[in-house]
């Protein structure tokens, strides 16, 4: 598969590159994706949620009333669950909410959603380029010659650019990744990718070896 590779005003140029038919013509493998996606978003839980239990709620140190004669039921705390106030009941506690995946899983899972990607037409190659310094008017201006100014977008560097992303900060549909470093969220939460034409070979060697 061949694309047409962008410069920086949207225009088409007379160079055209080569998709691995190994990474973005393959079978997708629906199962792998779901894995993968489930474990980035699992990894990205904080786990630090908590509540009281009856013992570390304020309070309730006597017992508010005497066991027997008041005609009530007995009660040995204020703090107990069923009391406003109260400590929860198999509330919430931190814990670790990490899941591992195969690295075997998390390749077939990135080739199968690009390929998802690359089957509806949903990548765009652009020449290389960077910034001497951070400018997020210049970022709109490529966004806009591309007309994907109302997609979100996934842009693929080629290696780390850190004005590229600082470029985007203020830019909520905009997500920069390396080449390297993008997961299969990242791509299928982006209704367009653009690709750089560095990082695409960088892609097609890792990903199809």
């Amino acid at each position: 598969m061949k694309l047409n590779v962008f410069d920086l005003k949207g225009k088409q140029t007379d160079r055209k590159v080569e998709l691995s038919d190994k990474v973005f013509k393959i079978e997708p493998h629906d199962h792998s994706v779901w894995l993968d996606v489930r474990s980035v978003r699992a990894n990205n839980r904080q786990g630090t949620h908590k509540s009281k239990t009856r013992s570390e709620a304020r309070g309730g140190g006597r017992k508010p009333f005497r066991q027997k004669g008041t005609g009530r039921a007995r009660q040995g705390t204020i703090r107990a669950p069923h009391h406003v106030g109260g400590g929860r009941v198999f509330g919430p506690s931190p814990r670790d909410y990490t899941l591992g995946i195969n690295k075997k899983v998390k390749k077939l899972a990135r080739k199968s959603a690009l390929s998802y990607k690359a089957k509806d037409e949903k990548i765009v190659v652009v020449e290389n380029f960077s910034f001497d310094e951070p400018k997020t008017r210049k970022m709109m201006d490529i966004i806009q010659a591309l007309n994907l100014s109302d997609s979100s977008i996934l842009l693929l560097t080629n290696g780390h650019e850190s004005n590229i992303n600082a470029s985007t900060k203020n830019l909520h549909k905009i997500s920069v990744r390396d080449s390297v470093a993008f997961s299969t969220y990242d791509v299928l939460r982006a209704d367009k990718i653009i690709v750089q034409e560095g990082a695409l070979s960088i892609i097609n060697e890792v990903l199809a070896g």
